[in-house]
């Protein structure tokens, strides 16, 4: 279903709009596709053509580097959320600032650690997740600063 009011009508009750269109369609001269040179007169047709099993593994090698790149990308953002998170969390304790900030930014750097940690063993999903945990926890500390 289109989810247009007349998508589902027999075809002797549609619109004339839509007739029309068909009509037009029907009536409109045809033009031919130019004529291709045969397969053989191209360079290298002496060589064997692989069938289509050479296009899986294509896919199967542009999931596996995606998905790797999504793993690094994962350890990354967690590593380097969880430094600036400690980072934070010791400015803030040699500071004069409450105890509970210092503990906010060691928390959330603590849950953007298992974040890399999820992402390096292939959680990409989770450790996303996680890193949001990771970092409202942290805002949370520079809320209560």
């Amino acid at each position: 279903m289109s989810g247009r009011p007349d998508a589902d009508l027999p075809p002797d009750t549609q619109t004339a709009e839509e007739t029309t269109t068909e009509d037009a369609r029907e009536d409109a001269p045809r033009v031919d596709a130019p004529e291709e040179a045969p397969e053989d007169s191209f360079e290298g047709a002496d060589e064997d053509d692989e069938d289509d099993e050479g296009d899986e593994g294509d896919d199967e090698d542009l999931l596996a580097a995606r998905a790797r790149r999504a793993r690094w990308a994962a350890v990354g953002t967690g590593t380097l959320l969880a430094l600036a998170g400690t980072a934070a969390a010791l400015l803030r304790a040699a500071g004069t600032a409450p105890v509970l900030v210092p503990v906010a930014y060691a928390c959330g750097a603590a849950v953007c650690a298992l974040a890399a940690v999820l992402g390096s063993r292939g959680r990409t999903r989770r450790a996303l997740w996680t890193t949001v945990a990771g970092v409202m926890v942290m805002a949370l500390g520079d809320q209560f600063d």
